[in-house]
């Protein structure tokens, strides 16, 4: 086999393949470094990518909006009209404001009886930041600065910033820390981890060692391939994470299979290029499963997902390379020093992979009774898999994702409940359908009309509206009834496109609109997601089925793999719909439960699951197959119990890392983490102990009519070698 060749030149030229890797790495990091230009921006789908798209034609930009909110902090206390202290702390934050160089346009609702809140509790203070591209991020913590200084000279009023720079700063300030959170939690888990799989500091290491590098050198290459595909921030905790799972997964398959058969009496290097034959083609063929699933994501022609797709392959990939060419150069290299380090109590017991007595006795119980023990494991998946059918994909807004602890959300919050839509408005983007300037006199009437008919749709359309001017374009910002994300605000979205513009706006001859905002982002978005996932399920189900058969020349097999891997799936997409949108455990996990699953979720999850979980049944099913000659009963214990370490290592591993997931910020994260490891824990137990020998003693040699491939490990020539 092509691994077994690799591997077995990689030991016979370990500094130069070592070298190679660790030039690799360093020439990623440098083309990273020197080669980073001008991150490309992400296009959004449909009306709203449209809106954006006129945007960035123009020379300038849709200024940032701020809004304050002035509220009394005593319950009970006077509405904002008679309420002199809050009167007076708006004149001064208004006064404060206007002479400041750094904000302009600004909304007083001592001016504006609109802005003061349906209630009449509260006040509302508008305003934009000021200056060019450069002069953005100073001049709005100059406003910031100033808003506390005046909230500090009135100490009985609540002054809460949000708008669009407070929410923003806030959210990556909170991507951030999860990315800092992430590597500080994950390499020690890991390590933890290994310790206590192969009882030995090195053996340890060298999982964690490849997995970090290849972490690394995906780092390196997409920093250039940014430039071309945009990358954002939540892809690099998912690649980080991703990385790290398979990484490790993938060295512990090879370093145990070559302890096992070192254990047979093999030495060092006739026993790697056992490893690399079995575990190294293993390795690859899992490998490629998920980076042919993980492509699906391109399919949606969403620029977030091409950019997952491409660091998930490239992390994949190179983890893959490592683990058939750096892999057995350093274990050739090491001897019998990887066992170095042993840790009292678990040392000397994890020195040689052993068959497990536990999962070989549960594999000899339902071999025995394969249609009980099979339908029950699969109406328990099915069970699990119930809540999922009333899911409810919506996205959550920065309100609801991070926790209100954090002062701009709070802000956020209160600004919504007083103002509703003022916090997330729809943003119309007019132009001129022939380009140059499009503001007149009929477009100007037009927009009074619209702020007319706003006011008779109340409950739907908000107001107050603010009107901007952005080069040859202009802006106009709706808020719109709702939370920002929910189904009122789809409805209210859905009234200004389809009858508020059309009858407004829409009979300007000329005159071009397409409406963006947070609302629309998510709601494109998500019809869009919707759209193409039926093509993306069928390529990736259709991938896998594929690779399955190659590798092992058996339709059944490949369906009976997939088949269950679809159960294991959907119990996740079951617990992750009770967990998180009828919010169990909510105070246990920390978030606020919204009543929706976040829309682009379960697609992610379903593209990866089934990639990555492919790689405990190509091994199990792997070890199976080696001992066909012994009977399908036999063959399917003794490839059970013989895989059961491994995989259950591997699925700790991938487990607590996924794990980690729960503990970052937001709430997305925290969606992921618990359906990656619910479904990965099922995978490695249930699936992996009960279904799987299940159905395949219910097949019996039927499953492998049609491979004639034989596997006979023991037959390798010996190397000559100094750690021979």
């Amino acid at each position: 086999m092509l691994p077994e060749k690799i591997a077995a030149w990689s030991m016979r030229h370990r500094a130069v393949t070592l070298a190679g890797w660790v030039a690799l790495v360093v020439v990623a990091l440098l083309s990273g470094m020197l080669l980073d230009g001008e991150s490309r921006r992400s296009t959004d789908p449909g009306e709203s990518g449209r809106a954006q798209t006129a945007l960035n034609a123009q020379n300038t930009f849709d200024p940032f909006r701020e809004n304050v909110l002035v509220e009394a902090k005593e319950p009970g206390s006077p509405p904002f009209a008679a309420n002199e202290e809050l009167r007076r702390a708006t004149e001064d934050l208004v006064a404060t404001l206007t002479r400041s160089s750094s904000v302009t346009d600004v909304r007083s609702p001592l001016a504006d009886a609109e802005r003061i809140s349906a209630d009449g509790a509260s006040g509302l203070v508008g305003f934009s930041i000021a200056g060019g591209e450069k002069d953005i991020r100073p001049n709005f913590e100059t406003a910031t600065a100033r808003v506390a200084e005046v909230a500090a000279r009135h100490p009985s009023a609540r002054l809460s910033q949000s708008g669009d720079l407070s929410l923003s700063s806030v959210v990556d300030k909170g991507i951030r820390e999860d990315v800092k959170r992430s590597e500080l939690l994950s390499l020690p888990l890991t390590l933890v981890i290994l310790l206590i799989v192969f009882g030995a500091l090195v053996a340890a290491s060298v999982p964690l060692l490849l997995a970090g590098t290849s972490v690394a050198a995906t780092f390196g290459f997409l920093s250039v391939v940014d430039d071309f595909t945009p990358i954002n921030s939540a892809t690099t905790v998912i690649t980080l994470l991703i990385g790290m799972a398979v990484g490790v997964d993938y060295s512990l398959f090879f370093l145990r299979r070559q302890r096992e058969e070192r254990a047979r009496g093999h030495s060092i290097d006739a026993a790697t290029r056992i490893a690399a034959r079995t575990s190294g083609h293993v390795v690859v063929v899992s490998g490629l499963t998920v980076v042919l699933c993980v492509s699906g994501l391109v399919i949606t022609g969403l620029d977030n997902f091409t950019g997952l797709a491409i660091s998930t392959a490239f992390v994949v990939g190179l983890a893959v390379l490592g683990s058939v060419t750096v892999l057995p150069a350093l274990l050739s290299l090491l001897g019998d020093k990887v066992d170095r380090g042993r840790i009292p109590w678990l040392g000397a017991r994890r020195t040689t992979a052993e068959r497990s007595r536990f999962w070989s006795a549960t594999a000899r119980v339902v071999t025995r009774r394969p249609a009980l023990w099979g339908g029950l494991g699969a109406a328990l998946l099915i069970l699990l898999t119930l809540p999922a059918l009333g899911m409810r994909l919506q996205d959550p807004t920065p309100a609801e994702s991070l926790p209100r602890s954090l002062p701009a959300i709070d802000a956020a919050v209160r600004t919504q409940e007083a103002f509703p839509g003022v916090v997330y408005p729809a943003t119309v983007v007019l132009t001129a359908e022939n380009g140059g300037p499009v503001d007149s006199p009929a477009l100007r009437s037009a927009i009074t009309d619209l702020d007319r008919g706003i006011g008779e749709t109340s409950g739907v359309l908000n107001k107050p509206i603010a009107v901007a001017g952005v080069d040859e374009a202009v802006v106009v910002r709706v808020p719109l009834s709702g939370a920002g994300r929910d189904a009122e605000s789809d409805a209210a979205l859905a009234k200004l496109r389809t009858e508020v513009l059309p009858e407004t706006i829409g009979k300007v001859d000329g005159v071009e609109y397409a409406v963006s905002g947070r609302t629309a982002n998510a709601r494109d978005f998500a019809d869009r997601v919707v759209e193409r996932m039926p093509l993306v399920f069928g390529f990736v189900l259709l991938a896998a089925f594929v690779l399955l058969l190659l590798a092992f020349r058996s339709v059944p097999v490949a369906l009976v793999s997939i088949a269950l891997n679809l159960l294991s799936i959907g119990a996740a997409y079951g617990v992750l719909t009770w967990t998180f949108q009828d919010g169990h455990f909510a105070s246990l996990l920390g978030f606020a439960p919204y009543g929706g699953v976040v829309g682009w979720l379960p697609m992610f999850m379903f593209v990866l699951l089934l990639g990555l979980s492919m790689d405990y049944h190509i091994f199990i099913l792997s070890r199976i197959r080696e001992r066909r000659a012994e009977g399908a009963v036999a063959a399917i214990v003794r490839g059970t119990g013989t895989s059961a370490g491994v995989v259950s290592g591997a699925a700790v591993i991938m487990v607590g890392v996924f794990s980690v997931f729960i503990t970052l910020s937001a709430i997305e994260y925290k969606m992921m983490g618990v359906g990656m490891a619910v479904a990965v824990l099922l995978d490695a137990t249930l699936v992996r102990g009960v279904l799987l020998p299940a159905f395949l003693a219910s097949l019996g040699e039927r499953a492998w009519r049609r491979d004639r491939k034989s596997v006979a490990p023991e037959r390798v020539p010996e190397l000559s070698s100094p750690n021979a």
